[in-house]
């Protein structure tokens, strides 16, 4: 997680969490240094963040004030800290993630359907299946969430998923984003749903600063510096699960183009774009 710091005066920022944890450790941030994330109303002591509330000992408080207090002070206002820093909300980063996260899964859903025998043109015609396809993948979403804060294409990507206050998700809090996500951000993955959703989420988040279901569930997304290795493993992957997604389902949608348009059939045959799978029909 980025934070945001005031020392000496000055606000410094963005620092990941871990060297935060290094600063405290070697003395050169105390208990009371104002710090900021994303999710914070506020400016607060790095000591009353959850995530660092374990690497301090914090003295009681006392209500004992100064005897000789000047009450001129009281009226004078603190002095004024630095605006809070804004944080993009990483709309690119989070759009490859997501789509990454689902091309993963159905490139593996529709390779396991033709291994079991599946009937694959039923099962494309089938609007049934089609509509909750997804559904298994955000069931395993919120567990990914809740337990680690992200998913592979978020990991990939250096995007991790928290409560306002730093703290992962309630499992309850994770399978709320996950169905808002779900209806919402891809509209079930049906026909052109998620390109209508994809859009109304875009503009919304640049307005709101915000997705709507991190803003009604509290949460924020986070971000680290892109790795070379994890984004050359994305685009790898991401080319391998449309791959195994297009050899069961291309011989189908290839039969139907043919169907609609015959004058296709010998360019197919000449060129075909894909083996066909061995209980596809031929």
């Amino acid at each position: 997680m980025d934070i945001w710091i005031i020392q000496d005066g000055e606000k410094t920022g963005p620092v990941h969490d871990f060297e935060i944890r290094r600063k405290i450790e070697s003395g050169d941030l105390s208990a009371d240094t104002p710090a900021w994330h994303e999710g914070l109303a506020g400016w607060t002591s790095l000591g009353k963040i959850a995530l660092f509330e374990h690497e301090f000992e914090l003295p009681s408080e006392t209500t004992d004030a100064p005897a000789t207090q000047d009450p001129r002070e009281e009226s004078q206002p603190a002095n004024p800290k630095p605006p809070l820093p804004t944080e993009k909300p990483a709309l690119i980063r989070r759009f490859w993630a997501r789509w990454f996260d689902l091309y993963l899964f159905a490139g593996f859903w529709w390779i396991t359907m033709w291994a079991v025998g599946r009937d694959i043109e039923a099962t494309l015609q089938n609007a049934w299946i089609i509509l909750f396809q997804y559904i298994p993948w955000f069931i395993m979403e919120t567990f990914l969430l809740h337990r680690f804060g992200t998913t592979p294409g978020k990991w990939l990507l250096g995007l991790r998923v928290t409560n306002n206050d730093g703290s992962l998700l309630t499992l309850s809090g994770a399978t709320q984003r996950s169905m808002r996500v779900l209806c919402l951000g891809i509209g079930f993955g049906w026909g052109i749903l998620p390109i209508v959703c994809q859009t109304m989420a875009f503009f919304t988040t640049k307005r709101l600063g915000q997705t709507l279901w991190d803003k009604a569930g509290g949460h924020c997304v986070t971000t680290a510096p892109l790795h070379p290795l994890r984004l050359t493993a994305l685009v790898f992957l991401f080319f391998a699960a449309i791959q195994l997604q297009m050899i069961v389902v291309s011989p189908y949608i290839i039969e139907a183009t043919i169907k609609t348009f015959p004058s296709l059939k010998e360019q197919f045959e000449e060129n075909p774009p894909w083996h066909l799978p061995k209980n596809s029909k031929s």
